[in-house]
């Protein structure tokens, strides 16, 4: 392990970050993937598709900036999340559609900022029965379900 010189100045010090950012910017490829396809600067993936920067995360597509996620389509900076689909910073949640930073939640659509929520379409909860129908019809009318 080396240490940083005591005489590392401030001015020094941003020149050796911007270069160590510019390097891990341009780096393209994948460490430690298997069978990913179009994949850029990702690492310990498997069966993931045209995404980048994405870590841990197994039989995702078209996501960007995703960790430890799984089956997860056009996402964004999302964490331990799974089947979800145009999410933006969630984390630790599962069957989301075009949720942005939602915490915890299950089945949720279109939904901004929850905690710990199920079943909820615009940050309003709704039964079981209700939701799914609802967002079945939803999904078709916004064409969701296209790839």
């Amino acid at each position: 392990m080396s240490e940083a010189p005591v005489h590392l100045t401030a001015a020094a010090f941003e020149a050796a970050l911007r270069k160590l950012l510019t390097a891990a910017r341009s780096e393209r490829e994948n460490v430690g993937c298997v069978a990913c396809e179009g994949c850029e600067q990702s690492s310990e993936c498997t069966f993931c598709v045209d995404s980048k920067r994405l870590a841990r995360c197994h039989y995702c597509a078209h996501c960007d900036g995703c960790s430890e996620s799984s089956h997860c389509t056009r996402c964004r900076s999302c964490l331990g999340c799974q089947h979800c689909v145009d999410s933006e910073r969630c984390t630790a949640s599962a069957y989301l559609v075009r949720c942005v930073d939602c915490s915890g939640c299950n089945y949720c659509f279109g939904c901004v900022g929850l905690y710990k929520s199920d079943f909820f379409v615009l940050n309003q909860p709704y039964d079981r029965a209700t939701y799914f129908e609802l967002t079945s019809r939803l999904t078709r009318e916004l064409a969701l379900g296209r790839t």
